[in-house]
């Protein structure tokens, strides 16, 4: 069908089905900035156009429908290819992050302020209500548009974006927008789906409807005759080899429990046959020939009936250990069960025990517990709840692979390149030379990414046909077979004194791994091991255990099991404070740690080895206290005119870490190219956080250069060196570092070529704006141009390279409080968050206004796990709200009606130019501040997340 149309001022004609979506028919013609989040849900906005003048859905009309209409899609708003006035000021707000939607979110708001040319807060938050921001929350969007109105009314922007630090810096510290920002923003197809060729051709998975199953026959005869098939793979034909998906440094403290398929399927959603087809018809179609007998086994899908005598094995098969192989190994795999179990090996002990159930465990502490408990005035003893949450990026997990000379190579959005290579190489069985992974931008991650979830199966799949092979999880995918935030029981024992002094900690956490153990022995000790160093405790105990299920799988997410942690060891002291009449201000004052305290506790919290204790370094805590308290006038009880809503306040202090001291390693190559720019060649993964950003300022703050002569290359395996990748908050400590290594390098073969150029002292040299070395001794100067044309003339000593390795035992730990106010109607139960303020130290903030915006996005997500978001499994383990609008992912109405993100300046030694990590931390401080709020509003204390109306109304006797 052929559909006349004006498309971004031009008259067009659109070619395809009568049936087919708008939204495809846009992209496939070249309108890249028109994605799709949802599958045509209807909730993300991803797909908004402007269709006859009015916002749409473009997911929800048909082509045939588009016949004589007038289109317009975020390309209409360059103008002269430059961004327009609204862009502009989104990029300058900060707003723009991973940005998978950002083109839609300016060509909604373009339309509103075409409309309204000053609009109002409410009109601004109406029509926002139509798009879902994950990354950066939506607060900055506010000042976006006012930011917008300023440039086209005045010229220039005269509102203030972000707090500036360290003004004896250039550029560290001082909003400028992110280096990748316009393309992000004016919807250059710079995601992996951008990448994808025409002939390529598509992965389809085939799932198990069971919990938990044996394969006992698979027959793909019929599927492997139609034309358009090109492979098959199950169980059957796959590598017999054992991995596991966590992107984490090797030895892995995770164990190989997986094959590509296996011959029990452990989940519902688990792989059972992997097709490569043609097209998405034909994968379809191929699916429905497979002929698949199963052998249903009992399922276990909580901590407690895991651990239960007799319970069902999600695993049974022998154990490996390469390393550390306890004595009683040959008689303990002696009780391996059925051989289509498969095995499981440990690169090292975990203290598992399959046999029943655990995965990983350890435990620890520090001084006398009995005694602790002993001097304690009062002890409370409580069991805290969390559920099962997904992380739902605007961009779905997504690879394309095909062979080059000889080649594999992956386009991927990853968090972790490098691991990813190397866990493909496993995979396919050949050396890493021969694999090239290729970051491109990251449509949204927050953890999940940093699992290889898709890459290996797609890269198997292009190896052995020689195809190009596209895979795209649908949104439902991401839910059941995709990971998700480990859901903990964890239970709190504190004692304290009537001063307030806290005598002994003890915690016992029981994390759910679900089927595959990624991550999980470090995120339950996350739970421990970023909250207990708060506290300036002689006492302190911890025990975790982590049990296998029948759920949807787990793994990294934003917090890494502090989230968890901080909501149990805040609650408890709250209720303690309680108990013992104490302020709960005052409690928190007196046992935080300060800088220099030496934290002993950190000797057995360790990633699966002995940890290192190490003094407190640069914190912000008090700062962070006082004034957040000042902000919410702690103390002062506020009064509803209303006498069904009550209003109370809480808060918690938070920490995390900047990367992991000792494990992480990042590396950069520093290049003055020969016109006397810089190419820096980073194996980081800019996420959208603005890492990318961060190193291009490194480089102009260390060799006086603008920003626009500096390009950054990164998260390429080929061009690019090592480094451990975007998790555990690492990138602005390690890879920046990385950078400013390299850097720092560099400017050293400058100043020694430019002595010898020069005929000076080197000692007598240095360099300045717009990129020159002078001669403090002489007045003379060379700038870079003249400099390295002489070096690489053919009689000068080559073009001036540095690389940069950056490894560390440091620690340099953020630290935060954050704040809530929250109303609660005793009527209905009903939960209003009507004030939040995160407060939080990240030392020298490199990029501030893409800082306070992470710490919106990240509280945003914390808000949501805390009041909203809940993957529901019916009784057979299958999730039942495998969508966005069934799942309660929190939109801007549910937003705080007052929200404000606020930077403590602290100075770290460490970290480049003394930053440290500033977004993970923000996703701890919300479930502890809030449910200590609702406390204070209506003498309930709900233990488990997320806090509902009913669990308030339960609580108040009411139902």
């Amino acid at each position: 069908m052929e559909v006349k149309c004006r498309l971004n001022g031009e008259n067009i004609i659109l070619r395809g089905e009568p049936t087919d979506r708008l939204r495809d028919v846009l992209y496939h013609t070249g309108c890249y900035s028109v994605r799709d989040s949802d599958d045509a849900e209807g909730f993300a906005g991803s797909d908004t156009v402007i269709f006859n003048g009015q916002l749409k859905y473009s997911n929800f009309i048909l082509l045939y429908q588009a016949e004589g209409a007038d289109i317009k899609t975020a390309e209409s708003l360059l103008v002269k290819g430059e961004l327009n006035y609204v862009q502009k000021a989104m990029v300058a707000a900060g707003i723009v992050q991973s940005a998978y939607n950002a083109p839609a979110a300016a060509l909604i708001l373009t339309w509103l302020l075409e409309k309204h040319p000053n609009p109002t807060r409410e009109q601004i938050k109406d029509v926002l209500t139509g798009i879902f921001i994950r990354d950066a929350g939506y607060e900055h969007y506010y000042l976006a548009v006012k930011l917008a109105c300023e440039l086209r009314d005045q010229g220039e922007f005269k509102t203030e974006i972000a707090p500036s630090f360290r003004p004896q810096l250039d550029i560290i510290g001082k909003p400028a927008g992110k280096i990748d920002g316009a393309a992000l923003v004016s919807g250059e197809p710079v995601f992996v789906e951008d990448k994808v060729p025409a002939n390529a051709w598509c992965l389809h998975v085939l799932r198990s409807p069971f919990a938990s199953a044996y394969i006992k026959s698979i027959d793909t005869s019929e599927a492997e005759k139609l034309d358009g098939v090109a492979a098959i793979i199950t169980a059957e034909n796959c590598p017999d080899v054992y991995y596991m998906q966590a992107g984490q440094g090797t030895p892995e403290p995770s164990p190989h429990d997986r094959r590509l398929f296996n011959r029990k399927v452990r989940h519902v959603g688990d792989r059972v046959a992997g097709i490569v087809a043609r097209t998405p018809e034909i994968a379809d179609k191929a699916a429905s020939l497979i002929k698949v007998e199963y052998e249903p086994t009992e399922a276990v899908f909580t901590v407690e009936e895991a651990m239960a005598p007799g319970a069902p094995l999600v695993h049974n098969g022998p154990v490996q250990y390469n390393a550390g192989a306890p004595d009683d190994l040959e008689a303990y795999n002696k009780l391996q069960g059925d051989p289509r179990e498969g095995k499981v090996v440990y690169q090292f002990p975990l203290h598992a025990d399959i046999h029943k159930n655990i995965a990983a465990s350890n435990k620890g502490g520090i001084g006398d517990m009995e005694k602790g408990f002993a001097e304690a005035d009062a002890i409370v003893e409580r069991t805290y709840q969390t559920s099962q949450i997904q992380h739902t990026p605007l961009e779905p997990h997504v690879c394309y692979a095909h062979v080059e000379s000889g080649r594999l190579v992956l386009n991927c959005a990853t968090q972790v390149p490098y691991h990813v290579r190397r866990i493909v190489s496993w995979v396919c069985g050949i050396p890493e030379n021969k694999i090239h992974v290729i970051k491109e931008r990251v449509g949204g991650g927050y953890g999940s990414k940093q699992d290889i979830l898709v890459e290996e199966l797609t890269g198997y799949a292009a190896w052995i046909t020689k195809k190009p092979v596209y895979y795209r999880n649908t949104r439902a995918e991401e839910f059941y077979a995709n990971s998700t935030r480990h859901p903990m029981r964890v239970h709190v024992k504190m004692g304290g004194k009537k001063d307030g002094t806290i005598t002994a900690l003890f915690m016992e956490v029981c994390a759910n791994t679900g089927p595959y153990g990624n991550h999980c022995l470090t995120v339950p000790m996350n739970s421990c091991s970023k909250t207990m160093p708060l506290f300036k405790v002689d006492n302190m105990a911890y025990d975790l255990k982590v049990y296998y299920t029948n759920t949807p799988p787990a793994g990294a997410y934003q917090g890494y099991g502090t989230p968890k942690g901080t909501y149990g060891i805040m609650m408890a002291m709250a209720e303690l404070a309680d108990k013992l009449g104490v302020d709960y201000r005052t409690m928190v004052e007196k046992n935080h740690v300060e800088e220099g305290y030496m934290l002993e506790i950190l000797k057995g919290l360790g990633e699966g080895r002995e940890g290192a204790v190490v003094p407190v370094g640069s914190c912000g805590l008090d700062e962070a206290i006082e004034r957040g308290c000042d902000m919410i006038d702690w103390g002062k009880k506020e009064v509803s005119d209303d006498p069904d809503w009550k209003i109370g306040k809480g808060f918690a202090m938070i920490m995390q870490g900047s990367g992991l001291p000792g494990l992480d390693h990042a590396e950069a190559i520093a290049k003055l190219e020969t016109d006397g720019t810089v190419i820096l060649n980073s194996g980081g993964a800019d996420l959208g956080t603005g890492l990318d950003t961060i190193s291009a300022k490194i480089v102009a703050e260390v060799l006086k250069l603008p920003m626009d002569r500096i390009t950054v290359v990164s998260g390429d395996t080929d061009s690019c060196a090592f480094d451990t990748g975007a998790y555990a908050s690492s990138g602005t400590f390690f890879s920046g570092n990385a950078s400013l290594v390299a850097t720092t390098k560099l400017k050293e073969l400058i100043l020694k070529e430019a002595a010898l150029q020069m005929e000076e002292k080197v000692e007598n040299l240095d360099v300045r704006a717009p990129g020159e070395v002078y001669s403090r001794a002489s007045g003379a100067t060379l700038s870079y141009y003249d400099l390295v044309h002489t070096a690489t003339s053919g009689t000068g000593r080559g073009q001036m390279v540095a690389h940069g390795s950056f490894v560390t035992n440091a620690s340099s730990v953020p630290y935060g409080a954050h704040f809530a106010q929250v109303a609660v109607n005793v009527k209905t139960g009903e939960i209003k968050v009507q004030k939040f303020y995160a407060l939080q130290d990240a030392g020298t903030p490199i990029n501030p206004e893409i800082a306070l915006c992470q710490m919106y996005g990240a509280v945003m997500k914390s808000i949501g796990h805390s009041l909203y978001e809940d993957m529901k499994l019916d009784k057979n383990g299958k999730c039942i709200n495998a969508n966005l609008t069934d799942y309660g992912a929190p939109m801007i109405d549910e937003a705080p009606e007052d929200f404000k993100s606020v930077l403590i300046d602290v100075d770290d030694k460490f970290g480049p130019y003394g930053a440290k990590s500033i977004s993970e931390i923000a996703c701890n401080g919300a479930a502890p501040a809030i449910g200590i709020a609702i406390h204070d509003a209506c003498g309930v204390w709900l233990r488990s997340w997320p806090m509902t109306p009913e669990k308030i109304l339960k609580a108040l006797g009411k139902i």
